[in-house]
């Protein structure tokens, strides 16, 4: 997984939201904390393992989002039609993404995401993943986040004590602790633990792969710069 990569793609959409929201000199940090712990809850609906009481509680991780056969549906994002909005090019997401790409990255995103099965769990895994990185870059914290294979294997090994609901709320108080603590090393000591747990749960609770996160980060990267662009 590249992290250098999507710390500067997240960058770019933060500065973006910063800007076009009026927002700069403002204490974000708090905001971020909050919404990481909202979105993890909204992950953690969508997983439905800790619902003992419902008789469903399979990971929610297909659903059919094909808009129809309407081909002006699947030209809506098209830059080309103009539907993107007059000034968006690709001078946009050079330092973003390839530069090579034939259409913008919001484009594909419109066109991929209209007519493929969603996977819900996993947008909202990645919709954690945007705040972690987030806060990360807000606080300095980058290297916070790099950590080596080596320990995801020994925990693969030995698995999760007190199950994968264990694991969240342990990942929920680090996180918290990361904010709450008075001492500066503390804090960043438990974001970088929340963040391994945060990597546990996908990788090992929810069997993703570092490639499908990526690649799900970055299709939701592009759909929040289109949100941006059409004023959400």
């Amino acid at each position: 997984m590249n992290l250098q990569k999507m710390f500067e793609m997240q960058k770019a959409l933060d500065d973006r939201i910063i800007k076009e929201k009026g927002l700069e000199g403002q204490d974000l940090l708090p905001n971020l904390i909050l919404a990481l712990q909202v979105e993890l809850a909204e992950c953690a609906n969508e997983w439905r393992g800790f619902k003992h009481w419902s008789n469903n509680q399979k990971p929610r991780t297909k659903v059919s989002t094909n808009v129809g056969a309407n081909p002006e549906n699947a030209a809506f994002f098209r830059c080309e039609n103009h539907y993107c909005g007059e000034n968006l090019n690709k001078d946009d997401f050079k330092h973003l993404i390839d530069p090579d790409y034939e259409i913008c990255p919001v484009c594909n995103v419109g066109d991929v995401t209209a007519f493929r099965d969603k996977n819900p769990l996993l947008e909202e895994y990645v919709d954690c993943l945007h705040f972690f990185l987030s806060i990360a870059i807000k606080k300095g914290w980058e290297d916070a986040m790099s950590l080596p294979e080596e320990g995801f294997v020994e925990m693969k090994k030995k698995g999760f004590e007190g199950g994968l609901t264990g694991v969240f709320l342990e990942m929920k108080w680090m996180l918290l602790n990361s904010y709450m603590s008075k001492d500066q090393s503390t804090k960043k000591t438990s974001f970088s633990l929340a963040w391994a747990l945060f990597l546990s749960i996908g990788t090992i609770g929810f069997g993703f792969t570092l490639e499908q996160i990526e690649a799900a980060y970055m299709d939701k990267n592009a759909v929040n710069h289109q949100r941006q662009q059409e004023g959400y």
